[in-house]
C-alpha cells in the first residue's frame, strides 16, 4: 500500500518557536487534508512533551536529525519598525528523500497556513515532482511585487521550496542527490548563478538543480503545485486567525502605509515569525 503525508522541519532558534509553528501547520493540515504528519526537528522529543503535550494529536510521526555544524545568521522583521538578525538552521531540506517516512510525501514550511484542500491534488496528478513557482502577494493590487521570479537579477527562474510533493523513484533519488551537491558546494554554485547572498537558501538550490536538469533551457518540467499559494512578507503583520480566514496589515509604501488584507480559504506563507507566533499562542490557549 502506498503511503502519504506530509513532511515538516522544525529547528528551533533563541527567539522563535518553529516546533509551535510546526504543531499549529499539522493542526491546519489534519483540518484540511487528513494526511500523516512527520515532524524532523534537532530538539530534544522531551521538549514537545514539556511544551506542547498535545503534539501527539497533530503530529504522528518525530524524527530526530543531528544539529547543523555550519551557523548562518539572517535578518527577521517583525512588521517594518522591528529587525532581528537570528539564527537560521535550513540546510536539512535537500535530505528529505531519505528522511520521509513516506511513498508520496508533500513537503511544507511550517509557516505555511493550509486552509483548504487543494493540496490534495497532488496525488492525482501523474508526477514524480510538484513545487511552487510564483507565489501571489496577498496586497498584490497596491504592491505589484515581482522581485522573486528570478533567483537574482541576470540569473533563473525561482522555484519555491515551501512547497512541493515527491514520488520515491530513482529519477526523484537523483534530483535530491544534485541538491545536495549544490548545498555542499554552494560557493561555487553562488558564483556562477549570480547570487550576491552568501547564505546557503533552498529556494536557490532547488531552482539550480531544476536548471540543470533540464538541460540548462526552458522546458514544461516540473510542473507547478496545484492550486495557488498566497505569501505574506515579514514587513507585514498576521494581525487575526479566524477560522479560514486571515486578517494581515500590509506594508505597501516602504514603511510609510498599511493597509488591512483578508484572505479566505488560501494557503498562505506567513513570513512574519514573531506575529505568527502570537497568533498560535491564542489559537493554542484551549489545548
Amino acid at each position: 500500500m502506498t503511503t502519504k503525508g506530509v513532511l515538516l522541519f522544525a529547528f528551533n532558534n533563541v527567539e522563535i518557536d518553529y516546533i509551535k509553528q510546526a504543531i499549529f501547520c499539522a493542526k491546519k493540515i489534519k483540518e484540511h487534508l487528513k494526511l500523516s504528519v512527520a515532524l524532523v526537528t534537532d530538539d530534544d522529543i522531551s521538549y514537545l512533551e514539556t511544551a506542547y503535550p498535545f503534539y501527539k494529536k497533530y503530529i504522528d510521526v518525530v524524527l530526530l536529525v543531528p544539529k547543523e555544524k555550519t551557523t548562518q545568521l539572517k535578518n527577521f522583521s517583525d512588521g517594518a519598525y522591528s529587525l532581528r538578525k537570528l539564527e537560521w538552521k535550513n540546510q536539512s531540506r535537500p535530505d528529505c528523500y531519505e528522511i520521509s517516512p513516506f511513498d508520496e510525501t508533500i513537503v511544507l514550511d511550517v509557516d505555511y497556513i493550509t486552509c483548504n484542500d487543494n493540496l490534495l491534488n497532488c496525488f492525482k496528478i501523474d508526477e514524480e515532482f510538484l513545487i511552487y513557482k510564483n507565489p501571489i502577494d496577498v496586497a498584490n493590487t497596491v504592491r505589484n511585487i515581482n522581485s522573486f521570479d528570478r533567483i537574482s537579477d541576470r540569473s533563473i527562474d525561482m522555484w519555491w521550496a515551501t512547497g512541493f510533493y515527491f514520488k520515491k523513484s530513482p529519477f526523484m533519488k537523483m534530483y535530491f542527490d544534485l541538491v545536495k551537491h549544490i548545498k555542499e558546494n554552494w560557493t561555487y554554485y553562488r558564483l556562477i548563478y549570480q547570487i550576491p547572498n552568501t547564505n546557503y537558501r533552498n529556494d536557490f538550490s532547488f531552482s539550480i538543480a531544476i536548471h540543470i536538469l533540464r538541460g540548462f533551457q526552458e522546458s514544461s518540467w516540473p510542473v507547478t503545485m496545484p492550486g495557488t499559494m498566497y505569501m505574506s512578507f515579514d514587513t507585514d503583520i498576521l494581525e487575526k486567525l479566524d477560522g479560514n480566514t486571515l486578517t494581515i496589515i500590509a506594508d505597501y509604501k516602504n514603511n510609510a502605509s498599511y493597509m488591512a488584507v483578508s484572505v479566505k480559504d488560501a494557503n498562505v506563507h506567513v513570513m512574519n515569525k514573531f506575529s505568527l507566533g502570537r497568533i498560535i499562542d491564542k489559537e493554542f490557549k484551549n489545548e
